[in-house]
């Protein structure tokens, strides 16, 4: 089945969030007589522990179905813990002239201002959702149990929620066919399918399942009873009707994503600074002598959310037309005799560090394929969209593991996509680090000839 691409809501309204915080944080410094030695070092200070605050708090995670109480003891939260960091600036910066009192009133008027604005965007967007119907997903339910009719109740007149029922299939019903069910869904572009775990059979959900992550649909299910699943499993209500998440991805956690975005771009940078810097001119000039065409090649490619990016690469073949449709073999005539030895080191890797950095890619992640490839994978091997849940990366848990380079067999792509899975679902910043430095050690054994044990 041909994937579709999933759908990203609300795209701009977080680091639009991010924006207005801070800049009110900062520019309500100067309404006051705090009498601070060095503005600037105050401002970024009390930056860069609000987002860090506000990651660990998840001060900017409010979901469409986020009661108000939630809300309100996400602000108590965040005002407690950044008013002790702010209040510690004086006794760490030694800043005994900064009035406590003035910065006593500086914090109550900053959260004031951003408990206002964050229940103005919270009102405001879910009367977007009830008056002009914007911002909305497509569900379907599939079952009829109780809390299933229940949470159709919910999605028709929670409004604000932004959920629109499109359908409910009735599992017991003489024409139900969960077929018919999956061809609604793709061909009315569904984004979010809920299903009743107690009227589904262990095959239907299995099936259920494959379709959802070979798709890149989200795929929640409405238990019968709570107390019978594994505690693994994450739990949201929606009023008070509760939902199961499939997938806990550990990526979706916003502090681990930032740890994981701070070591891609400490990491690429490093590299871009200390090797590509004076790399390039070099490899440059020997790719030049050698052919004609440009120093880099670009290619399109699948990435976070099926999305198509540029993904760049020092240029290791000879200009031709047939680059961006069939994969490079082994004694390919297409490469050049540098292009054999950057290609043996990985260095025509090298330049999707800009990827990383741009935001494009990871330094670890399953490995993106050529736009065609992953059309054809798509549709031939089992879960291979689950793949798209996380950014590509230039080397990847199945790269380190005996996968890396041509797909000469069918084994090898079911087997790749087995570790990508693997890795998204057990993710750390420690398994990167691993990955990252076994790739190093796995380039180097090749380059010398070595064998590691």
């Amino acid at each position: 089945m041909k994937p579709f691409k999933k759908g990203r809501y609300s795209g701009f309204l977080k680091p639009f969030s991010y924006i207005m915080d801070l800049a009110i944080i900062n520019a309500a410094v100067f309404l006051f007589e705090i009498n601070i030695t060095d503005v600037y070092l105050f401002a970024l200070y009390s930056s860069v522990f609000w987002v860090l605050i506000a990651v660990w708090n998840d001060f900017y995670e409010v979901q469409r179905y986020t009661k108000i109480i939630q809300v309100i003891n996400l602000i108590f939260r965040q005002l407690i813990v950044y008013s002790i960091i702010l209040y510690a600036f004086i006794g760490f910066f030694k800043q005994p002239n900064i009035s406590r009192l003035a910065l006593g009133q500086y914090l109550a008027f900053v959260f004031f201002i951003i408990t206002f604005f964050k229940f103005l965007v919270y009102y405001l967007l879910n009367r977007y959702r009830v008056a002009l119907g914007g911002n909305l997903r497509n569900v379907v339910v599939i079952g009829d149990t109780e809390k299933a009719r229940q949470l159709v109740t919910i999605f028709n007149k929670r409004l604000e929620f932004g959920f629109k029922c499109k359908k409910q299939f009735l599992v017991k019903g003489e024409d139900f066919s969960l077929q018919n069910s999956i061809s609604y869904i793709v061909e009315n572009n569904i984004d979010e399918i809920y299903a009743s775990i107690g009227d589904l059979s262990n095959k239907q959900i299995n099936r259920l399942i494959d379709f959802a992550d070979n798709n890149l649909k989200e795929l929640k299910f409405i238990p019968d009873n709570k107390e019978i699943f594994t505690k693994k499993l994450k739990y949201e209500y929606y009023d008070y009707i509760p939902i199961i998440s499939l997938r806990d991805i550990p990526l979706k956690v916003p502090v681990n994503k930032f740890v994981k975005r701070l070591f891609d771009v400490l990491f690429s940078s490093a590299v871009i600074i200390f090797l590509l810097s004076w790399l390039t001119p070099l490899l440059a000039i020997l790719i030049k002598l050698e052919s004609k065409g440009p120093v880099f090649f670009k290619q399109a490619r699948n990435g976070f959310n099926y999305e198509e990016f540029d993904c760049y690469k020092f240029r290791s073949m000879i200009p031709n037309e047939k680059a961006h449709l069939y994969q490079v073999s082994k004694n390919d005539s297409r490469i050049t005799k540098v292009g054999s030895f950057m290609r043996k080191t990985s260095i025509d890797e090298l330049p999707q560090f800009f990827n990383v950095l741009f935001g494009d890619m990871s330094v670890v992640g399953p490995r993106p394929h050529m736009v065609s490839h992953t059309n054809m994978y798509a549709e031939s091997v089992d879960k291979f969209m689950v793949r798209h849940f996380v950014k590509p990366g230039i080397t990847g848990l199945a790269q380190i593991s005996g996968f890396r380079g041509e797909v000469e067999t069918d084994k090898d792509i079911i087997n790749r996509v087995k570790y990508d899975i693997f890795y998204i679902e057990n993710w750390s910043i420690l398994l990167d680090i691993k990955i990252a430095f076994q790739t190093f050690l796995n380039d180097y054994a090749t380059v010398s000839g070595t064998k590691l044990y």
